[in-house]
């Protein structure tokens, strides 16, 4: 085998890993690939060339793969080629402030056990402490916890 076939394979299994590793998630036949193109080349230079050579080829893959790997996530190409998503929505964000313990107000909708609620002329959505609870029932706040508001009956 020709040492630029070598090289060929030695590049083309390079790109197959940065791509498993950069752009494909998970484990794919693409890494699978890639590492087996670079087994491919490194055996063909031990048999074609000898020990010396088939040695100074595997550490020359084993170079150039971390180098191309250290380089390829220094720069900010990849990240064009790679998803990049953002969650821009958030979950029921309680303000302490405007509402607490003991307050009082009314369900808009029947507590199944969550549903909603008009609390301080605000609408949340709140959790029934107890059983179900109907709409427009008067109800009273337990307590909060983290973005959770538990209501029972107003008795």
């Amino acid at each position: 085998m020709d040492w630029t076939l070598i090289v060929g394979l030695i590049v083309i299994g390079i790109i197959f890993l940065l791509l498993e590793i950069l752009v494909v998630p998970g484990v794919s036949i693409v890494g699978i690939v890639g590492a087996g193109i670079l087994v491919v080349a490194v055996v063909s230079a031990f048999t074609t060339y000898g020990p010396v050579a088939g040695a100074i080829t595997l550490v020359g893959v084993l170079i150039a793969s971390a180098l191309t790997l250290v380089l390829a996530l220094k720069s900010n190409t990849w990240k064009k080629a790679m998803l990049d998503t953002e969650i821009s929505g958030r979950v029921n964000v309680i303000e302490t402030e405007k509402i607490k313990p003991g307050d009082e107000g009314i369900t808009i909708t029947r507590l199944n056990p969550m549903g909603k609620a008009s609390i301080n002329d605000e609408f949340y959505e709140v959790t029934s402490a107890e059983n179900l609870i109907n709409e427009n029932t008067p109800v009273v706040v337990m307590k909060i916890d983290g973005n959770k508001i538990f209501v029972k009956p107003k008795m």
